[in-house]
Formats: C-alpha cells, structure tokens, sequence
C-alpha cells in the first residue's frame, strides 16, 4: 500500500469517535487493521478518547482482530463517511489488496515511551482568557483553564495554542489533561495517562448539600449547563466516562442530586447510567440533529431554553425515595386548616362519649372553617365543608337554627347530607364523590357523623374490618383532597380514647377529643402532628329557644359558647386599682358602655360577636382628659395607659381596633 492510501485510510479513522461505545470501536479498528493501518495508528486515534483506558487494553484488542475477520477496508471509509468525512482522491480498490508489510515500523524500538509528565506541563501553561478561539465560539468561561504553548505533539498534531482543560481525580489531584484547538478541530487527550477524572466548571459545596450536579461529555456543555441552571457542571471527558463519573461523585457528594445531560443520539445511554446510578437525565428537544448537544442548543435559542430544559430532567420509578437531611428539612411544614388542631389534608377525628357535646361542637367547627372565623382563639383558613350527618338527622336542623341565632347564616360554601350510605362500597363512594364536586366541594373538610353509621354492621373491633374502613376513609380523601373529619364514640371505657380497633388511631392526622364531667364540657388535641397536645378548652352549651312545635310546646336547640380556661383565668391579671391605667380603663367602660360600636365596617374577624368596640385612635382623643397631667402629656400617657392595659390582657388592640378583653 503506498503512503497516499495509509493517508486516505489515517484520515478516515481519525473522522471516526474514539469515545463510541466499546462495539462500535471494535468495530473501527477492525476496518482499520483491514485498510492496512498498524497498531500504532489504532493507538494514536484511541488515545483521544475520554473513555481510553490504557495502551494494554487497546493492544489486546488489536491482537484479538484476526486479518479475516469479515470485515473489510471498505467499512473504514463507508464509517467515515457516514460521520461527515469526504474524500476526493482517487480510491484503490481493496479487494486483492497486496499483504501489507511493515517496514515503516521495523526500525521502531518496542520500547513503551514514558507517560507525559502533566503537572509540569500544566504549571508551564498560561491561564486562559475569554479570547480563546474556542472560549469565544461556545460562549464560554475561562475560569480554571490554560493554553499551552510548548513543543508537545499529540497524534501527530502540534498542541501549541491549545486550550488545556485539567483532569482531577475525585481527591483534587490532577491526573491528566485535555487539549482542544482554538479553531476547528479535534480534542487530543494527554498521551499515556488514561482521562480517569473530572472537570467541574463552577463550585460543589460540602457533600454536594442542596445543589444539582449536571454531569456533561464535554466542556462545552458543562460551560452552558452551569450558566443556564447557576449550579456546578461536571465534565465527563466523553460519554464512556459518565458511568464511573457518576458512581464516583455519589459517593463523593452524598447529599447532590445528579443529572445526567445527554447529547442527541445518547438518550438510551444516559438514561441506562441513570437507572444505574441513582440519577436523572434530560434530553434534547425532540427532532435535533446526531450529536446535538447543550451548547448547540444554548447557542441556537438561549439560555433561557436551555435552563427550561435542565429544570425538567426525567428519572426512573423508584418504589422508595430515599430523602437526604437537606431534602427532609426542606419539605413544608404543617398547613393547618384551625392552627395547631386540625391539618389542611389528611383524616382527623372528632370524638367523645354520648352526651358530651360533640356534635354540637363539631358543627361550631365545621361553621367557622366555613367562614373562616376563628375557633376557640385559634386562626382557621376558610375552606367549603361537606356535612355528612348519618345519625340525629331531625336534630340537625335545630342544631342549625341554634347555630344562626347566636352567629347568624352559614356560609355559602357549607353543605349537608343527610341520606344513609356506607363508604365501604366503591358505588356508594363514587356518587358522594361525585356530589361534592358538583357542588364545589373539593379541596375543604369533609365531616362524617358517625363513623358506625357510615360503615353499618361493621366490627369496629376488628383489625380487618377497621382497616376496610380507614382504606375507605383514604380513599375518598384522594378523590376530594382536603382533611375528612369523622366524628366518633369512644368505648365503655372512656379513658382509653377512640371506640374499636386501635389501628384508627394510628391513621389519624389529627383527633380532637370532648369529655364531659356534670356540667363541665371541654376538649382537647388528643393527636396533632406538629401540634401539642395542649390542655382542655372548655365550653358549654347554651340554650336557646327556637320555636314552638304544633303542640305550642317550645323547642329549643343549643350552640357552643367557649368558657376561659382555668388556667388562663389564673394568668388573667387582675384590673389596676389606681392610676393612670384604673382612670383610663374606668373611662373606656363607660365609653365602650354607652356609645361603643358594634360591627362595623372593617372590625376585625377576631372581635366576639356582641362586643363593643372603638377605633384606638377616638379612645385616645376621649379618654385622655381625665388625666392629671399636663395638657401637653395628655395624649402621651394615655397611649402610655392603654398599651399597658392590652399588654396585661383587660384590652384587646387589633388592626386599630379596641375593645374589653
């Protein structure tokens, strides 16, 4: 063969990927070694790769090629051709091609030249600037880089103005180097020492804490990946080695997410390391060219495009998701429907035995998460409400007449079921489902009274049977959304909490408990995740005449009325008995008494219904004259008197609004 035909077959591999997968560079140098090219060809061209292990593992497999192998010279150049190389020369055919001989080699030493010494020839090199021909066309960064200007020839390429881009082991030491032309042309890797190492453009915290690792093949991407997402970008040095890189920097960086970015044509690839790996990966658009990559997309729509699509990366179902102590920390807290007792989502129960009121308070409850009034002091987000009420069905609307007098109408979004049905029953589910989203009753509280009517014939003793009820329980929970409330007895046995098997309990979100002991009602959070379980309210039921029935007999009804607790009766600090304070609060009583408003515009929603009240600013101006004082300190130290009243509790001040506590 002469030496125009060892060019022409050269250049053809060299057209070729040395970093393809492992396949399809056996398959190269088996086109090579049949176009007549030597081992040491075949080593040049497979040292450029990112994924180049050693000289010993291409030598093998360059022994292993037998010269009939099937595949012939042809297959270089249609390769070749295929990756975008052309050749006009005049073409010999190899079909009775001469055995080639090597007398250009027969004169070369066997002996194995040293390994480049790479930190010498990196502390030779100076740093790179953003000018770099090859910094400049990819919009890149120059940070961390260097250009050589030394003698070094690398396959046969002088690699003077290259750009350098360092190859660090996973401890920071620096193993070897990659060189990249400034204009067109290919990347070269530092000869005998294998690209086992990474490249990272920007800054991996502590263990990779709440950051996004992108893992790239190449600088380029990594450079638009890190300004497109503002996370660090990992250079893989080819698609062979994001594998290993991958493996390597989960363990390194335990607590960083990885994503791998796949150029066109590797999407299989990347998302086989992915599953792998424990990683996500993302693709480029659908529709882009072989080999299409991050910075061919940056420079063709932007960043803008590019960190749309770094934001969205795929990942394979896993049964568990393992969360690192920064994902744990950074999942949000408690969303509460009434703070600290009942949550936006989940299931809660209401209970307590015959007699105790839980009826009543549980409609008291379910009334202000209508309207989004506060709850025994306690902020409520409003939200609509589904009262299914399975048992006193005629008592109900007493209930709620009682409710109107002392509080006036319900809010709109309130509605009730008063029909039997049994949640166990998939149909029966499907059609409550159903009418409460026609109704707008989605997202809110769904309250069942009671959990024995809702389940008829039930053993809630027994562990199957409550748990085909707390599945039922769930699973219209996950059609609505919103927290589903059952109201429920306890057992003969008060104390010990909930009626029937203890697995109840265990599903709960939230469970409020009502005791009665005479006349003294109160409840308490008997569950509340992130809550406490606080100490009793007390409350009471007020009685209130509703009507008179065809007998001319009355009929009355209750509502709940909350009572102070013992113990904050205790802290309540007692009225002063002289001063400033005792003439100013004197003074707002009988203000308060005689003119004070009631309801309006703009009063707070936590002001009692019934309570009297004035804006700060007319206390202020009315009652300041009957202190003695100067005229001038007048003003001064009846502020001075009512912030000192609502600091000890006799006053309540919100949003400029005051009246008696």
């Amino acid at each position: 063969m002469d030496s125009h035909e060892f060019d022409r077959a050269r250049s053809a591999l060299h057209a070729l990927d040395p970093g393809a997968e492992r396949a399809a560079w056996v398959r190269a140098g088996m086109a090579a070694k049949a176009a007549g090219l030597d081992f040491g060809d075949f080593h040049d061209w497979s040292a450029g790769a990112g994924n180049y292990r050693n000289e010993a593992d291409a030598r093998a497999v360059w022994r292993s090629i037998r010269e009939d192998g099937g595949i012939q010279a042809g297959t270089l150049f249609a390769l070749a051709r295929a990756a975008g190389w052309s050749d006009d020369a005049p073409r010999q055919t190899y079909q009775n091609r001469p055995q080639r001989t090597t007398e250009r080699r027969m004169h070369e030493a066997p002996s194995k030249a040293p390994p480049l010494d790479v930190a010498a020839l990196w502390a030779s090199c100076a740093p790179a600037t953003a000018e770099h021909g090859y910094i400049a066309r990819k919009h890149g960064l120059p940070a961390g880089l260097r250009v050589y200007g030394g003698p070094l020839t690398i396959a046969r390429e002088a690699v003077a103005g290259y750009l350098v881009v360092p190859c660090y082991a996973i401890d920071g030491t620096l193993k070897s180097a990659q060189f990249i032309p400034p204009a067109d042309g290919k990347k070269l890797n530092a000869p005998g020492l294998p690209m086992d190492g990474f490249f990272v453009v920007g800054r991996i915290p502590h263990q990779g804490a709440g950051v996004t690792l992108y893992l790239c093949e190449g600088i380029g991407q990594a450079w638009s990946c890190h300004q497109a997402a503002n996370a660090p970008a990992v250079v893989c040095f080819g698609s062979g080695r994001m594998e290993s890189a991958s493996k390597a920097l989960a363990e390194r960086y335990p607590l960083a997410r990885r994503v791998l970015v796949a150029d066109a044509g590797k999407e299989q690839h990347c998302a086989r390391i992915a599953k792998d790996s424990a990683a996500g990966w993302v693709e480029m658009p659908t529709g882009s060219p072989a080999n299409f990559d991050a910075n061919d997309l940056h420079q063709r729509d932007g960043l803008d495009a590019l960190a749309v699509l770094l934001a969205n990366p795929k990942e394979h179902p896993q049964r568990f998701r393992l969360l690192a102590p920064f994902e744990l920390a950074a999942l949000p807290p408690v969303r509460w429907r009434v703070r600290g007792v009942l949550p936006e989502e989940g299931i809660a129960a209401l209970y307590g035995p015959s007699g105790s009121g839980k009826s009543f308070l549980a409609l008291d409850l379910l009334a202000a998460v209508a309207a989004g009034r506060p709850w025994f002091g306690r902020r409520v987000k409003p939200a609509p409400v589904l009262y299914v009420a399975l048992e006193g069905e005629v008592g109900i609307s007493q209930r709620i007449q009682a409710h109107q007098d002392k509080h006036g109408p319900l809010a709109a979004g309130f509605r009730f079921l008063l029909q039997a049905l049994d949640i166990r029953k998939p149909a029966d589910r499907a059609d409550l489902v159903a009418a409460a989203r026609a109704a707008g009753c989605v997202g809110g509280v769904m309250a069942i009274d009671t959990l024995n009517r809702a389940a008829p014939g039930a053993d809630e003793n027994d562990s199957a049977a409550m748990g085909e009820i707390i599945a039922a329980t769930k699973a219209l929970q996950a059609e609505l959304g919103g927290l589903v409330l059952l109201v429920h007895h306890t057992g003969k046995d008060a104390s010990k909490g909930l009626r029937g098997h203890s697995s109840l309990h265990a599903a709960l979100d939230a469970a409020v408990e009502v005791s009665r002991s005479d006349d003294r009602r109160e409840w308490t959070t008997a569950k509340s995740k992130d809550g406490s379980d606080d100490q009793g309210n007390p409350f009471r039921l007020e009685v209130v005449e509703i009507g008179t029935d065809e007998d001319g007999e009355e009929i009355t009804s209750c509502y709940v009325v909350p009572e102070e607790n013992a113990a904050d009766a205790v802290r309540r600090a007692l009225p002063p008995k002289s001063g400033n304070q005792r003439t100013i609060l004197d003074a707002l009583r009988d203000i308060l008494k005689a003119n004070g408003e009631r309801r309006p515009d703009g009063v707070p929603a936590q002001l009692p219904m019934g309570r009297p009240v004035m804006r700060l600013e007319a206390a202020i101006e009315q009652t300041r004259t009957r202190l003695v004082c100067e005229p001038k300190r007048q003003t001064e130290r009846a502020q001075a008197a009512i912030r000192g009243l609502a600091e000890r509790g006799i006053l309540v001040h919100v949003e400029g609004w005051l009246w008696l506590a």
